[in-house]
């Protein structure tokens, strides 16, 4: 727990740490009210940052419109898995993208709606979960995700599998996530966050709970070695994996992303995939 996501937990009467494991549905389930809840100071803190019709790949700044890890999205048609408000969806359909955004969590795509309103660019929105995609098979032509979804669902096979099923052959799966070192230090952006303190082989979930033990945050960890088996099995041809250094100038701190740790270790993976 932290000071930053007070509001959510003191909403949720989360009143501390489990550790134990999550299934499916309870993964589901927590993570759509947790979502819900701190989705106003999510984007109070983050908002300016992610821009509103901007594709920002991680807290280290890369971008997209930089970078162009999906290619040429004219005419495409791209799914954006766990949208939060959508900004890159946004910009996905500027660029002539035929974008299509989800996310778990109807806060989320509250404010979604409320940024399509304020820019004058509207993608269609779904709520689902990122195991449970309501799309028909090899409906897109790309799909990205950026630090969306992924880590909190429990089966990530599922995930990519799901995603596997939508995408077209040849269509590329670009997602960001938390880089799996990171699992083993502290969730500190300062000193303290630099010594060891748990096995990177532990793939206990992180689970915040209420007074009733009923989960209101779950957060999967998974291998560099797991994600790659993963997005194998599920018939997707491992491209590349992205290890954003830390850019010079760069001064935001956000959660545990600071100046200090990204000088270090990297704080971010980005995953470069294609359906086979």
């Amino acid at each position: 727990m932290s000071d930053q996501h007070a509001s959510a937990e003191l909403a949720l009467g989360t009143t501390g740490i489990a550790k134990r494991g999550v299934d499916a549905a309870e993964s589901r389930a927590a993570n759509r009210v947790w979502w819900d809840a701190d989705a106003d100071d999510y984007h109070a803190e983050h908002g300016d940052f992610l821009g509103e019709a901007d594709f920002v790949w991680c807290p280290e700044g890369v971008r997209e419109e930089e970078v162009g890890y999906l290619g040429d999205v004219r005419g495409r048609r791209v799914l954006e898995v766990g949208c939060g408000s959508a900004p890159c969806a946004r910009w996905l359909k500027r660029r002539g993208a035929d974008a299509v955004a989800f996310d778990i969590s109807a806060g989320m795509l509250r404010h979604a709606v409320a940024a399509a309103g304020r820019t004058g660019t509207a993608v269609p929105l779904v709520q689902a979960s990122a195991d449970q995609l309501p799309f028909a098979d090899s409906s897109f032509d790309a799909a990205c995700s950026a630090f969306g979804a992924v880590p909190f669902v429990a089966d990530v096979g599922e995930v990519f599998r799901e995603v596997s099923r939508v995408l077209r052959p040849g269509a590329p799966w670009v997602f960001s996530v938390t880089h799996p070192i990171r699992w083993i230090f502290p969730d500190d952006p300062g000193p303290n966050g630099l010594t060891v303190t748990q096995s990177y082989f532990d793939r206990t979930p992180y689970v915040e709970v209420d007074g009733t033990g009923r989960a209101t945050y779950v957060e999967h960890h998974r291998t560099t070695g797991d994600y790659v088996r993963a997005l194998v099995g599920a018939g997707l041809e491992l491209l590349d994996v992205v290890e954003p250094e830390w850019p010079a100038g760069h001064t935001r701190t956000w959660g545990q992303w600071s100046p200090l740790r990204g000088r270090l270790f990297p704080g971010t993976a980005i995953f470069r995939t294609r359906k086979s």
